[in-house]
């Protein structure tokens, strides 16, 4: 079997049970990886401080840019991936597409040097990039993960099947909010395809975020079998959701914010179009769909680089695109 690289959510995952006490084993299993994978990650890349997520991803990211390269890109080649940046796609997935296209198998770092080179000369590629040196901050929730919210059920009982994305239906939900609590978006996630669905909100209301994921699951409702949400008081009314999509509600355990890993790290990609530092109270409908379609149609390495939507199709036989209404507003 050919070895493939940590994500950052597996490394941050590591960092979390090593400071629980877990053993690698056990780490290793959770993950569906090998023990030495697990052991060799730690060795290589812990610090003085002991396996730190952040300076694990830098370390292996410079191990990489110091391999030696010799790869000629041609005018074409260049031109596409110019092309792909500009479509916010990450150098990561510019190079999947890339290798699975038949067109040319590059490193990531090869197409990042490819962009700072053109920032040099005066281009502007780099400003479609994601830029990650912000340390990363944990979502702590507040007193009312208590939690107040009526017939939960919690992670642990949510089935195999969705636990092991063995189906398409099972969502992820959560609410990304505006600076100085004004506006509010909506997200869910598809865990099988990484399909991305987001509806704008005056606010982080429980009435608003029921019909608002409502609304937006309406279209797909068939492919909605299961819901799992953090332990925020906007999630009340989940048993009004569930019972308008006919699916089952689940909640992840409080602080436990890698078990809903695919909903937390698709909002940072999120935030690349409405950063934190942006009131949401006059974002449009148009403005998320155009900044979710974008989303859907990047490539992604988990996916073999297809993107949600052709993994979605592939999956079910929906163009979600066209459902959604997202072809006609983008």
């Amino acid at each position: 079997m050919a070895y493939t690289h940590l994500s950052s959510e597996e490394r941050y995952y590591i960092e979390t049970e090593l400071k629980n006490g877990t053993s690698q084993n056990k780490i290793a299993k959770k993950l569906g990886r090998s023990q030495p994978t697990v052991s060799r990650e730690v060795n290589r890349n812990k610090g003085q401080r002991g396996y730190r997520h952040q300076q694990a991803n830098r370390t292996a990211r410079q191990r990489h840019k110091d391999k030696p390269k010799a790869i000629k890109l041609t005018d074409d080649i260049k031109q596409r991936i110019s092309n792909d940046i500009r479509s916010d796609w990450s150098p990561e997935q510019v190079a999947g597409r890339l290798e699975k296209d038949g067109v040319i198998k590059l490193h990531h770092e090869t197409i990042y040097q490819f962009v700072a080179d053109d920032k040099r000369r005066g281009g502007s590629l780099y400003k479609h990039l994601r830029h990650q040196k912000k340390t990363y901050r944990k979502r702590y929730g507040s007193a009312h993960n208590r939690t107040g919210i009526p017939n939960r059920v919690g992670i642990e009982e949510r089935p195999e099947v969705v636990n092991n994305r063995e189906r398409v239906g099972d969502w992820e939900a959560d609410t990304v909010i505006g600076k100085n609590h004004k506006g509010a978006i909506a997200t869910l996630d598809e865990r099988k395809t990484k399909l991305r669905l987001a509806v704008p909100l005056p606010g982080k209301k429980a009435k608003a975020v029921k019909q608002g994921i409502i609304d937006v699951l309406k279209p797909l409702k068939r492919f909605v079998k299961t819901i799992t949400y953090d332990n925020g008081k906007e999630f009340v009314q989940h048993e009004s959701i569930a019972k308008a999509l006919k699916c089952d509600s689940y909640f992840a355990a409080p602080y436990h914010s890698w078990e809903r890993g695919q909903n937390e790290n698709a909002n940072g990609l999120l935030r690349q179009y409405f950063p934190k530092s942006m009131e949401l109270n006059g974002v449009t409908e148009k403005d998320v769909i155009i900044a979710v379609d974008k989303l859907n149609n990047r490539p992604r390495k988990c996916l073999g680089y297809k993107t949600p939507y052709e993994a979605f199709k592939e999956s079910t036989g929906i163009d979600a695109r066209k459902v959604m209404g997202y072809a006609l507003m983008t």
